[in-house]
């Protein structure tokens, strides 16, 4: 039995990647003005697959849409906890967040 060294390390490096991979929290605005929270490692990607109808079932059919917030958070603990807190928030709590964000404050939650 033969072991392919490189094939092994490529496996070791994509199983790397994929834990130390960056998240980011977004928000999403549907043509009704409601705002959609999630996470994920590829914003352009996940907001492509909303728009297509595809994804998160609270989005289908509510286009067009429009990314109105996106902000890299770290691990995806991290990102899952600060989502889990802005779904929390009231609609007028989480626009003063995202405008604190886009001003440099973020000390809203």
């Amino acid at each position: 039995m033969t072991i392919n060294n490189e094939k092994s390390l490529q496996h070791i490096e994509t199983n790397i990647l994929k834990t130390e991979s960056t998240w980011f929290l977004y928000i999403v605005e549907t043509r009704f003005g409601h705002w959609y929270t999630g996470i994920t490692t590829n914003v352009e990607k996940r907001f492509a697959t909303h728009q297509a109808g595809k994804g998160a079932k609270n989005l289908r059919g509510k286009g067009p849409l429009l990314l109105i917030h996106q902000q890299q958070v770290g691990n995806k603990s991290e990102a899952s906890k600060l989502e889990y807190q802005l779904k929390k928030l009231s609609r007028a709590k989480k626009e003063a967040y995202v405008l604190a964000f886009n001003t440099g404050d973020t000390k809203i939650i």
